[in-house]
């Protein structure tokens, strides 16, 4: 029974994504030059598979599959392509193509396919629209980058607030232009200002007579064009909104934004929490050529040289103990790691608080006092492990108790750091996943190697 449900959930698990044996067929096909068994290939994909595709293969066979069913894509596609290679995919398609496929795109899709391209490329898109999509998309690119102006959709259901569950329902059967998908009835006053709303389930549950304003959902709040995208994500998740109208500066409705979006947010959010943690750019891809992907880490590494020699240069003012005892070559590296792992620990979990409100003036000292003690308490630990070690391998009760020491003060050190730095950051205005990592990384390591060598100095000199 064990093994069949094991086989049962590996099946379950290859419906998701893309399976080797699909792409290696894809790939197959374009090869051999064969269209229509390409497209039958393809045709079953969801567009978001297919975009994944897009950007696992190489350049040479991106092309290739561009060539012999490029006139099949249709904007979802497009849609779910990474930014890397989106401006790549556009350029290979045929203008007719590409008017068709953006076509059937939301406005809130079609801001976002083009507004990181040239401006050659953006006025292609924008006059394959017909006018009343094209100005709505023209003024949804008038908000700020990365605001919920940019991530809204302009295709909003409303309904005065005056109405009938029955007129709202007849309202929307005749209606011919209603959104492939929505999740609220948003009311309005005359002055085209949201008042609430309420859900289609509410809605078709609702005797006809009955009027809107007595349904309205309790969740209604209003989001501003202004607001940041990574706000908006965060009232999403917290308030558990299913989507949220938007208002301009006078408080009228401009749109909505529905939960896909603002998890694609959330999503980015977090990818780019992590690139940032490891030092290689918040837009890395795995499509990225070499030059590309050399170019983004080689700031981060020379940053990382720069402290580096400043760590050796603490090493270098302790060069004569080392000298006259190789031992502490021998342990030095180990006082390091134990202080970078754990300070690592600490900013990882104190930068993903701070991305999620979770982390605030309110206990941001309580978590202080924790990291501190947990530091301290780890430091005790492994003092007594590492010290008893060192003290057996190199015959020394002195080095053991040295080494003890110095682990002691540079985990404390480690876990302070790895949340008052990020926090401080944040502070001043920095990302704290894009800077915290270099700081706590030299803080650790010349606190370790200086407690170390100059514990060691005076102790067993």
């Amino acid at each position: 029974m064990a093994e069949e449900r094991a086989e049962e959930i590996e099946r379950e698990e290859e419906d998701y994504g893309l399976d080797h044996e699909t792409v290696d067929a894809i790939l197959e096909a374009a090869e051999a030059g064969d269209a229509a068994r390409l497209a039958e290939r393809l045709e079953p994909l969801h567009p978001a598979d297919i975009a994944d595709l897009l950007e696992q293969v190489s350049g040479a066979e991106r092309r290739e599959i561009l060539r012999l069913w490029g006139r099949e894509i249709d904007g979802e596609v497009l849609s779910e392509l990474d930014e890397s290679i989106r401006e790549e995919v556009i350029g290979a398609l045929p203008a007719d193509v590409l008017a068709e496929a953006v076509r059937e795109l939301d406005s809130d899709d079609v801001v976002d396919l083009i507004e990181d391209l040239e401006a050659p490329q953006q006025q292609e898109i924008l006059g394959a629209l017909d006018e009343s999509d094209r100005a709505a998309v023209e003024q949804s690119l008038t908000w700020p980058e990365y605001s919920a102006g940019r991530l809204m959709q302009r295709e909003v259901v409303t309904a005065p607030e005056h109405w009938t569950v029955g007129e709202t329902i007849d309202f929307l059967r005749r209606d011919d232009e209603l959104p492939d998908q929505f999740y609220h009835v948003v009311l309005v006053d005359p002055g085209h200002h949201p008042v609430g709303y309420v859900t289609l389930g509410k809605l078709l549950a609702t005797k006809r007579a009955v009027a809107l304003r007595e349904i309205c959902e309790d969740s209604f709040r209003t989001i501003s064009a202004r607001q940041e995208e990574s706000d908006v994500a965060y009232a999403f998740n917290q308030y558990h909104l299913i989507s949220a109208p938007v208002v301009d500066d006078d408080d009228r409705l401009v749109g909505v934004i529905t939960i896909d979006d603002a998890m694609a947010v959330l999503d980015d959010e977090h990818e780019e929490d992590i690139l940032r943690l490891a030092g290689v750019g918040d837009e890395s891809s795995i499509s990225d050529t070499v030059i590309e992907t050399a170019r983004q880490r080689l700031p981060w590494l020379a940053v990382n040289l720069a402290t580096a020699l400043m760590a050796a240069g603490v090493i270098n003012l302790f060069q004569g103990s080392i000298s006259h005892l190789v031992a502490l070559a021998v342990l030095m590296p180990i006082v390091a790691s134990m202080g970078g792992n754990a300070g690592t620990q600490t900013l990882t979990v104190a930068v993903r608080a701070l991305a999620t409100k979770n982390l605030t003036d309110s206990n941001v000292w309580r978590v202080i006092r924790r990291e501190a003690l947990v530091g301290a308490i780890n430091g005790l630990i492994f003092a007594l492990v590492l010290g008893t070690v060192a003290a057996l391998w190199f015959s020394m009760a002195e080095l053991g108790l040295v080494i003890a020491a110095a682990i002691i003060i540079n985990l404390m050190v480690a876990a302070l750091g790895g949340i008052v730095v990020p926090v401080a950051l944040e502070r001043l205005g920095v990302d704290p996943a894009l800077a915290s990592g270099t700081f706590v990384t030299t803080l650790t390591d010349m606190i370790g190697f200086f407690a170390f060598l100059g514990l060691a100095t005076v102790v067993l000199l």
